[in-house]
């Protein structure tokens, strides 16, 4: 399948982190032309779009702003909000979306806040995301300037005011609920649904909540026209998406690509396919949360239909490559350590439970578990799933359950050689690396026109 960009299109040639630069292409077009139409048509284009969240959940944009009550409707206010908090290990394509193109993120916000009839929109940020964060800012500052936002938006009646809220490093604040909470000045814990947000949300109002990549996608949906986007991709799975390759594979990175490219076409094709000459051994094809694929489904196409069939998610977009040197118990104790650190507790099921498999995997690991105890692992995954108050608890089970589902032989042989035949930490070499390490690995790979040097001394004065 042939590669294809609307969001990230010209943002190697030219600098779309300037005002200038962004209306050179055309930018803020698509606000113009939504403020000429009626809210309820707007929204028409996003239900024939069909564009699914690209948050992970992969719900429809429109069905899900279509549960907001219309604002004659209601007392309240309406809020909108970005989830800006992309904390899902092996992602990193909303960072560069803010990086590279910051005024399309932002039209999108803007028409999105006029489709649902808000007057108020939040961007809550990664708070490690300091470049971003001043990306971001200068692009708000310059929109608000030239009249795309603020009072009496480009002369329609319509006001909207904009904030920037900066999280504290909770990976629990990726989910919406607990997003709201923080936002809320409180600690960042899931709320029981429902009520869900679009009824009861930021302070008990009505709340549409997207992610970065699904709102920069609105202003391409009101370009191109909702049904024409939607023959865009594959069935059920339309547009493209921003792909977070990473791993063991040559030309790690951010690659937008028409849904229903196989992973083996992103990997081989794109990627380079696994350095050094070694072999293809897993793919985990939407983040650290989802069950992996063997390198026997490396075919598989990525769009959200096919990746449930081949019992997966398509997740965040995230593609970590595995190769032959990665031991299957060490990438699942480390992403069980993970899921147990960013536990907020609320939930007995995953408070207790992520606990219980980090001691049970690092046993294996260590060659010390007996065999009733890789038996105790599994029916600790399955006393979480579907048990939590939010996703977490799954996000810490499903990887960890599909390992020894897919992998069964290589946790047998832990516990029939009493070691790891893999060399233990020495095995994930470029597979879900230390976050410091990775974010360093990262940073090196995004390169903007102009702001460089900007991120370095912004790093240099932070420290």
């Amino acid at each position: 399948m042939p590669r294809r960009e609307l969001l990230l299109e010209d943002a190697d040639t030219r600098d779309l982190t300037k005002l200038a630069g962004y209306e050179a292409i055309g930018g803020y077009a698509s606000l113009r032309k939504a403020l000429d139409m009626e809210r309820q048509a707007v929204l028409a284009e996003l239900l024939d779009a069909n564009v699914r969240g690209r948050g992970g959940a992969g719900f429809p944009m429109g069905r899900k702003a279509s549960f907001l009550p219309h604002p004659d409707d209601t007392p309240k206010p309406i809020y909108l909000v970005a989830n800006a908090d992309e904390s899902e290990p092996g992602t990193f394509k909303d960072r560069e979306i803010l990086l590279r193109v910051p005024h399309l993120f932002v039209e999108g916000v803007v028409i999105a806040a006029y489709t649902i009839g808000s007057g108020h929109a939040f961007i809550y940020l990664r708070g490690e995301y300091l470049a971003e964060f001043e990306v971001v800012t200068a692009a708000l500052e310059e929109a608000r300037a030239a009249g795309y936002l603020g009072k009496n938006v480009l002369g329609s009646g319509w006001d909207l005011t904009v904030v920037v809220h900066r999280g504290a490093g909770a990976y629990i604040c990726g989910e919406e609920t607990g997003l709201l909470e923080s936002l809320e000045g409180r600690r960042g814990q899931p709320r029981t649904k429902p009520p869900f947000p679009a009824i009861s949300g930021l302070y008990a109002s009505p709340t549409l909540i997207n992610n970065v990549e699904t709102l920069a996608t609105v202003p391409k949906i009101l370009e191109l026209g909702g049904k024409k986007y939607a023959r865009i991709g594959v069935e059920n799975s339309a547009g493209t998406r921003v792909f977070s390759l990473s791993g063991n594979v040559v030309n790690g990175g951010n690659y937008e690509l028409e849904l229903g490219t196989t992973l083996r076409e992103l990997i081989d094709e794109i990627g380079g396919g696994i350095p050094d000459g070694r072999e293809l051994k897993a793919i985990i094809p939407g983040g650290s949360s989802v069950p992996v694929l063997t390198a026997a489904e490396v075919d598989t196409p990525l769009d959200f239909d096919s990746m449930a069939q081949a019992g997966t998610m398509l997740g965040s977009g995230a593609v970590i490559v595995i190769d032959d040197r990665c031991c299957m118990v060490q990438l699942g104790l480390r992403v069980a350590q993970f899921y147990m650190h960013e536990s907020c507790g609320k939930c007995t099921p995953c408070r207790e439970g992520t606990r219980w498999m980090v001691q049970l995997l690092r046993k294996i690991e260590e060659g010390e578990a007996t065999q009733g105890e890789l038996d105790v692992l599994l029916n600790v995954c399955d006393r979480i799933l579907g048990n939590c108050l939010c996703p977490l608890g799954d996000a810490a089970a499903m990887p960890v359950a599909s390992y020894v589902a897919k992998f069964r032989d290589e946790f047998q042989r832990h516990i029939d050689e009493g070691a790891c035949p893999f060399g233990g930490e020495s095995s994930l070499a470029g597979v879900l690396a230390p976050v410091d390490q990775h974010d360093a690995h990262l940073r090196s790979q995004i390169e903007v026109p102009g702001i460089r040097a900007e991120r370095e001394s912004l790093t240099e004065a932070h420290g």
